[in-house]
């Protein structure tokens, strides 16, 4: 019974134990001095995807992973980085998944823009074999 209590207890510290207790990222949550350079840090977070949540925008996200992400984008455009330089870095760290416009060049994401078309084109020649079918039952 002892044990059966140990680990309840166990289970239920673990996740307490798993928070952080670092301070959050300076930038997370102030806004730059320059409201240029906010525009252009607030435009760059709600085109880069949150790695936690992954359906939301790091500017729109709450989890601790985007808030370090915002001070980042604030820290380098406060230092003088433009928003392009900036997103390539994050690319070259996380991904181009960290990007919700991901370059079409890069030969993994090609068969993503083109796999649809393909789909449609399977799907309307397949029509036209069932059209050209019905009618000749007539």
């Amino acid at each position: 019974m002892k044990r059966v209590l140990v680990f309840l207890l166990v289970c239920l510290a673990a996740p307490a134990a798993a928070q952080t207790g670092l301070p959050p990222a300076p930038y997370a949550d102030r806004q730059l001095d320059d409201p240029q350079q906010e525009a252009a840090a607030r435009d760059l977070m709600e085109e880069l995807r949150c790695l936690k949540c992954q359906s939301q925008s790091i500017a729109d996200s709450n989890a601790p992973m985007a808030g370090d992400m915002r001070s980042q984008v604030r820290e380098r455009i406060a230092a003088g980085e433009t928003p392009e330089e900036v997103r390539s870095w994050l690319i070259e760290r996380y991904g181009n998944w960290v990007s919700y416009d991901p370059p079409i060049s890069s030969a993994v994401t090609w068969p993503l823009w083109i796999a649809p078309i393909i789909l449609l084109l399977a799907a309307l020649w397949l029509a036209r074999g069932r059209f050209r079918k019905y009618r000749g039952e007539q």
